[in-house]
């Protein structure tokens, strides 16, 4: 959201951001010359949102996206997430007339995530329906979530546009072989099949986990019981600097997880020109191409075979990482990826084309 208004604005559009309000941030506030305007819900981690926190949000903010809207004029609403912003875009459309567009992330898709939100997605599959149905189009980052929909919804007409990233965020500084994995601690992100690979591979250095969850208990406990150092970070910030100096003094980054959308933390891994082993047949392999290594999900065997490869080949990681950071500046710096989603906005916003406002 921060990349594609901040590039949208850069280009001349004008954006206005709803969204969550967080634990001492403003409720107003400009940021990179976007408006932010955060309404307060009952939210209580970082790292996950539960449908009854989302509804307080949903309530708290439709009344100030109609605000807006009677204020502003807006051309067209890019609601990010299907639910619960969707609800939100809904209700603009019913009464403002306002066209929106959608991009689904993941979560907010039936049958992308089994292990969360199942009876929630049942119980709202009308409300889904609704949303879907009214938007003016439906942007996907990946295959996996276009074909979830399209099994959902056959005739939805979908565009797939990849998330972006600002390549200048990270600086490639090293050919090591500290192994770094950034993620959200959930099962199916598959950090137990990277502590259970990491058995009898020779490390050099402590392998760095950074993210936090439900699953990090059981996870710290499985790596107790191996010989692999390895090391737990908590929530970091995006753009902090640990964050930054961690992918930067790593040489190779993992992420073993068994279903993805777009990953934004392979982008930073390839932005830091890592040498990545990663999944195929999730959305992780959309996001690499042949610039990295890919492994079956759950298959502790190949990934511990991935893993010996790149410790024994510098040449290898050299070339992987180099070819990753290409990939990553050709097809996915937000310059690129804001002229693929205007494509999309020119097709459906109302209004004179000269005047694009957009709120998001």
């Amino acid at each position: 959201m921060h990349g594609l208004s901040r590039e949208l604005v850069h280009m001349g559009h004008e954006v206005d951001v709803i969204t969550m309000g967080w634990q001492g941030l403003p409720l107003e506030e400009d940021v990179d010359g976007v408006q932010v305007h955060r309404v307060p819900c009952a939210r209580h981690a970082m790292h996950v949102c539960t449908a009854r926190e989302a509804l307080t949000y949903v309530l708290a903010a439709a009344p100030v996206a109609q605000r807006l809207a009677r204020r502003r004029d807006y051309d067209l609403n890019h609601t990010h997430f299907i639910f619960p912003d969707g609800v939100i875009a809904w209700l603009l459309r019913r009464r403002n007339g306002l066209p929106y567009v959608v991009t689904a992330h993941g979560s907010d898709v039936p049958g992308y995530n089994p292990h969360r939100l199942r009876l929630a997605h049942k119980l709202l599959a009308p409300a889904w329906r609704a949303v879907v149905d009214d938007a003016a189009h439906l942007i996907c980052p990946s295959e996996t979530i276009r074909s979830l929909v399209l099994r959902r919804q056959p005739d939805t007409q979908i565009t797939k546009i990849g998330n972006g990233i600002d390549p200048g965020r990270m600086q490639p500084t090293a050919d090591g072989t500290r192994i770094l994995s950034v993620c959200k601690m959930f099962e199916r992100k598959g950090i137990q099949h990277l502590l259970r690979a990491l058995e009898g591979v020779p490390l050099e250095h402590e392998v760095q986990i950074v993210g936090d969850g439900p699953y990090l208990p059981a996870l710290q406990e499985l790596a107790g019981r191996t010989r692999a150092r390895v090391r737990f970070s908590k929530w970091l910030d995006n753009g902090s600097a640990e964050l930054k100096q961690l992918y930067e003094r790593s040489g190779i980054f993992v992420l073993p997880s068994e279903s993805e959308n777009f990953p934004v933390v392979l982008l930073e891994a390839m932005a830091a020109g890592l040498a990545i082993v990663t999944t195929q047949g999730t959305g992780c392999a959309e996001v690499v191409g042949d610039a990295a290594l890919l492994v079956p999900p759950k298959d502790v065997g190949a990934l511990r075979e991935a893993l010996c490869r790149l410790l024994c080949d510098p040449a290898l990681r050299a070339s992987l990482g180099a070819a990753a950071r290409r990939r990553l500046v050709e097809n996915f710096a937000w310059p690129v990826i804001a002229q693929q989603y205007l494509a999309v906005y020119r097709h459906h916003a109302r209004g004179p084309a000269a005047r694009e406002t957009a709120v998001a």
